[in-house]
């Protein structure tokens, strides 16, 4: 069985790869190409077992990431190249399982016919869904990373239940096995004391103002906000930084795979203060790292809590967060607990094995079909 993994726009390289090498380590492997584009932003896991090819945006992957007039080229290139996977890009493939669409509103028009299409909607489900029913509806199969998504797209999307199925989200434990990891940065270096660490692309929903705000009345730790600003006012972070207590530390830049162990090794709790969300990246990077998490209720997160494997707060109340992070930071204990949880989770629920042999039965009724 050939299945192919399909992210034009390389939003999410880290799991598209980890499901690719699941895939082709499984029992019995189906043959795997992962077609995406090049990843701007620096190094991603090689390829184990699996093919690539970088059929999507060739030119605009030329430019760097802030280059001027990037966005127009993808923007330009993107029909042409969608028409172009349709046609000879998608032969052969028994089944075609997209992760992302950078334009769904169009690219439900332009998708490969003659084979069975799966979708896992990341990102979709977060916020209105409504503009999206067409291309859900338009999949023969929906993979859910949650129990939350999976009523997302059934009650609010009207998808046949039928066609929804729930494989999680695997730990990203290839990066607690690079070859080459760098030291932390000198700054971050010079920290005394715990670690609350807010990891990823800093995005108005995640909440980074909330957990300012809760982080003023917490002492004895210090609070790092590490990752790329989009969409929130870097001026404004500094400023929240400026009235806590403790020490913040920002770190606003694209942090490449090798200089992300050393972090989470030294974070001692890990935050979520999402507004909204069906999973995250970083949730599973924490798991693959043993770290205490602590989150707020939405989404799939709950899902997670509920093996032990993470503590969550109401979503959007400060005091609570506050709370809760007190709590943590002054318990040694049930930070372990939760960290020997997390490991466990990784290890069991969220196994890329269990997955992968999950997504292998999904690509044989599909083609059985």
């Amino acid at each position: 069985m050939r299945v192919q993994i399909v992210d034009p726009p390389a939003y999410t390289p880290p799991y598209d790869r980890s499901l690719c090498a699941a895939l082709a380590h499984a029992d019995g492997p189906p043959e795997v190409e992962l077609v995406t584009s090049a990843f701007a932003y620096g190094e991603v896991p090689p390829a184990e077992g699996y093919d690539v090819s970088e059929a999507f945006y060739r030119r605009a992957s030329r430019m760097g990431p802030e280059a001027r007039g990037r966005r127009l080229w993808r923007g330009a290139e993107h029909v042409r190249d969608m028409l172009r996977y349709r046609g000879r890009g998608s032969e052969g493939a028994e089944v075609v399982h997209f992760q992302w669409l950078a334009v769904p509103r169009l690219d439900q028009h332009l998708l490969p016919r003659g084979r069975p299409l799966a979708l896992t909607p990341h990102g979709l489900l977060r916020g209105p869904i409504g503009s999206h029913t067409a291309l859900l509806r338009r999949m023969d199969a929906l993979v859910a990373l949650s129990e939350y998504g999976a009523g997302v797209l059934r009650d609010r999307a009207g998808v046949d239940p039928d066609r929804i199925h729930v494989i999680p989200h695997g730990p990203l434990e290839y990066l607690t096995r690079l070859p080459d990891p760098a030291p932390l940065a000198p700054d971050l270096a010079a920290a005394e004391g715990p670690v609350v660490l807010y990891f990823g692309l800093i995005r108005p929903y995640k909440g980074v103002d909330l957990l300012l705000e809760a982080f003023r009345e917490v002492e004895g730790a210090e609070l790092w906000i590490v990752g790329r600003p989009m969409g929130v006012d870097l001026a404004q972070l500094a400023e929240g930084a400026g009235r806590c207590r403790s020490t913040v530390r920002l770190l606003p830049r694209f942090v490449p795979d090798r200089e992300l162990p050393a972090i989470f090794e030294r974070a001692d709790l890990v935050v979520l203060p999402h507004r909204e969300a069906e999973q995250s990246g970083v949730l599973y990077t924490a798991l693959a790292f043993r770290k205490a998490v602590l989150m707020s209720d939405v989404g799939g997160f709950p899902e997670v809590a509920a093996l032990g494997a993470g503590e969550t707060f109401p979503a959007g109340d400060a005091r609570a967060l506050a709370g809760a992070l007190a709590d943590l930071l002054s318990d040694d204990a049930a930070r372990q607990r939760l960290a020997r949880a997390a490991g466990e989770a990784a290890a069991g629920t969220y196994s890329w094995d269990e997955i992968a042999r999950q997504h292998i039965a999904l690509y044989q009724r599909l083609v059985r079909r």
